[in-house]
């Protein structure tokens, strides 16, 4: 899949609510917060389990009960459709 433009992105932020984009590194990110770190662990397996089934990688970075995503195309260098279907597919799981 092509390399998605920065209006294209901008456009395409509007389909994945919560989620930032990082300009600096053409990257999606979204922290979700909960209420103790069993809660975040019990998401993040959630997440994990969909992304090994549609064999997907991204960034994810636990701290205490903080979860935080991060999403892009290192073979596009940036970001691409696929990479907004993987930010919709996560948000789902929450």
């Amino acid at each position: 899949m092509s390399k998605l433009s920065l209006e294209q992105v901008k456009l395409y932020l509007g389909k994945v609510p919560g989620w930032q984009l990082r300009e600096e590194s053409m990257a999606l990110s979204r922290t979700y917060q909960f209420s103790d770190f069993p809660a975040a662990i019990s998401f993040v397996g959630r997440v994990a389990e969909l992304l090994e089934q549609d064999s997907r990688h991204v960034e994810i970075r636990i701290h205490q009960e903080r979860v935080t995503f991060t999403v892009s195309s290192k073979e596009a260098q940036g970001l691409t459709g696929k990479d907004f279907a993987l930010a919709q597919m996560i948000s789902k799981v929450s």
